[in-house]
């Protein structure tokens, strides 16, 4: 027993300094038991009712125990100050007790600076940012002096630059401390956020005083607002006069790095990190994964992964969006599974990567098995998970569940309506696709050219012509859109379907981008519908340029050849072919059975388990002849 715990338990003392000594050390003890014996020795003493000792006691239990504890010792002080109401407010704020907690600030007989500073980030924990700024209003209004960390929590969740720079505007006339470094490194946050680098470096130059996370604040504000050199640049500076980077540091301008795919400066901050020791940080670890993953190291993503010995989330997002990333769909998944026997809590990230990564992979019934873990973590209502369930279950051709599951979205992000939009296109369900966008346009956010490259797509797979020429002259007039390529391509393929190849071409030479393969290949396959062989060989050559390693041009020059009886162009078409080292895309296709996925390629001469497919098809076959299918074929 420690010698405070045996002082504790000897005979009844009225030392005011004893019980003081005590509650210090319930606070580092950190044991609501031994808080509530301390708390009964004051009650047989008399001393519950001291303002210091009760203020102290009230305190401990804000930490420490309930709403109730707090409350009973807060009624016991005869003579309370300020310090005893604003302890027992923030006890209610911190116990979740807002409404409670509103009552007390309205019955305090005196409100201070703390006082209106626990209601303001009480109610920015709890996301009622309205409210917040409600009460940070009447704070002035009553006259009371803002303090840093007023400022401070304001500043962080502001929904604009231009009411950020209100509330500057607002410290510098009430003479407020900008040398304060944390109010200056909120200023530089608040800047960033919203991408006004100029006034971030503006807050920042005159700083009196500097600290590491003055440096942070720059450097992320750099990069997330597109500065990408900017921030490597000053995070050089930072070094050179003498700052030393912190595991936040190192994890954003790697971060930079992988943005940039800059693998040399990468590896540099990456050595840094190992000599220093941050990798065992998994912020900085998972980080440095996603570096070698863009720059198309996957093997070193597995390394330092693997280097890793206790994993978290974060460290495993990296990981399985790292393999998804590169097509490593099975790993990913088999990853995922790993996770959740090593009960990692699959976070909304985690889940997305899965189902956007993996679901070509996986059977229709796993599928579903994911989409229940997704209910049962309670992350069905995320706009991110639902968007990858809906992606998910296109991809499956089950259209239906995709449309409940957007339908159960509440609020709906621009991802979720292209993701419902291209998902209906890609399966036939043109209308369907259509209308989603009509109620775009009425209820949601303004479309995007990912949201347009759908629509035209669906009027592409529909043959809605008309349509998608409505559209497509439309966007830049009605959505503020300007043509991209991925339209151009909708639009020449759409109209070489629909017979109308001059108009097509017209658009193609009027284009302000060059012509990409797609479009070329769109032209190439109407020029041999309209048998228009010189058109096809000029045609075929642009193809040819632009992506020799297809062999769609050759293909279509092989097959014009031989209608016409040219033997020897179609000699020399596919001797070009043989030399180039060009290759015909084979065929693949796949079924998932239980917990396998078996894959199936057209030049596959026979499968691992052949013998067994082959026995269960003669069977098939005769069976089918039992019940006359055969026959009936014959017949035909």
């Amino acid at each position: 027993m420690q010698p405070v715990l045996k002082k504790a338990h000897r005979p009844l003392t009225t030392s005011f300094s004893y019980y003081s000594n005590l509650i210090e050390h319930c606070f580092s003890l950190k044991s609501l038991d031994f808080a509530k014996f301390v708390h009964a020795r004051l009650i047989k003493i008399g001393f519950n009712t001291h303002t210091f000792l009760g203020n102290r006691c009230l305190d401990l239990y804000s930490r420490l125990g309930t709403v109730n504890d707090s409350l009973r010792v807060f009624d016991d002080i005869i003579e309370k100050n300020s310090i005893s109401w604003n302890i027992f407010l923030k006890a209610d704020v911190g116990f979740g007790e807002l409404e409670r907690a509103r009552d007390v600030f309205g019955e305090m007989p005196k409100r201070d600076v703390v006082s209106w500073n626990t209601m303001i980030s009480g109610y920015v924990s709890f996301g009622l940012f309205d409210d917040a700024i409600r009460f940070f209003s009447e704070m002035q209004k009553a006259g009371i002096r803002p303090s840093g960390f007023t400022y401070s929590t304001v500043l962080s969740f502001v929904s604009s630059a231009c009411r950020g720079k209100e509330i500057h505007a607002s410290m510098i006339r009430n003479g407020a401390d900008l040398s304060n470094v944390v109010v200056g490194n909120s200023l530089i946050g608040m800047y960033g956020k919203f991408g006004a680098v100029d006034y971030a470096f503006g807050v920042f130059m005159t700083m009196e005083e500097l600290d590491t996370i003055s440096w942070n604040s720059l450097i992320c504000s750099c990069g997330k607002s597109g500065y990408q050199n900017l921030a490597l640049h000053q995070f050089c500076f930072m070094r050179s006069t003498g700052y030393s980077p912190d595991e936040f540091t190192v994890s954003t301008v790697i971060t930079v790095c992988s943005h940039l795919q800059d693998l040399e400066k990468g590896e540099q901050v990456f050595a840094l990190c190992i000599r220093v020791g941050f990798l065992s940080n998994t912020i900085v670890s998972s980080a440095s994964i996603d570096l070698f993953s863009k720059c198309n190291r996957l093997e070193d993503s597995v390394r330092v992964f693997e280097e890793i010995y206790q994993w978290d989330s974060v460290l495993c997002n990296a990981m399985i969006s790292s393999f998804a990333w590169h097509g490593f769909g099975e790993n990913a998944l088999q990853l995922f599974v790993l996770t959740l026997r090593e009960n990692i809590r699959p976070t909304e990230f985690t889940l997305s990567s899965v189902l956007s990564g993996v679901s070509f992979l996986l059977p229709v019934d796993q599928g579903s098995q994911i989409h229940s873990l997704v209910v049962k973590s309670g992350l069905e209502l995320d706009v991110i998970v639902a968007s990858s369930l809906v992606e998910m279950y296109a991809k499956f051709g089950l259209i239906d569940s995709a449309m409940k599951t957007f339908a159960k979205i509440g609020a709906r992000d621009l991802i979720s309506w292209n993701t419902m939009i291209v998902g209906l296109a890609h399966n036939g369900r043109v209308t369907e696709a259509l209308n989603i966008f009509k109620e775009l346009l009425i209820g949601g956010p303004p479309p995007d050219q990912i949201t347009l490259a759908g629509v035209l797509l669906a009027c592409n797979i529909g043959g809605l012509l008309d349509e998608g020429l409505i559209i497509f002259s439309s966007m830049e007039k009605e959505y503020g859109i300007i043509p991209a390529i991925e339209h151009y391509v909708c639009i020449v393929d759409m109209m070489s379907q629909g017979g109308k190849l001059k108009e097509a071409m017209d658009i193609v030479e009027l284009m302000p981008y060059e012509p990409s393969g797609l479009i070329w290949g769109s032209l190439l396959r109407s020029c041999e519908i309209c048998r228009d062989l010189r058109l096809t060989e000029r045609v075929a050559e642009k193809v040819m340029e632009l992506e020799p390693w297809s062999p769609l041009p050759y293909l279509v020059l092989a097959q014009a050849y031989e209608m016409r009886g040219r033997w020897e162009n179609l000699v020399r078409v596919r001797k070009a072919m043989k030399e180039k080292g060009v290759t015909t895309v084979i065929g693949c296709s796949w079924i998932g059975i239980k917990n396998h996925v078996f894959v199936f390629k057209e030049d596959q001469l026979l499968h691992t388990r052949g013998k067994d497919i082959y026995l269960i098809l003669r069977l098939l076959m005769q069976e089918m002849e039992d019940e006359g299918y055969a026959s009936q074929q014959n017949e035909e």
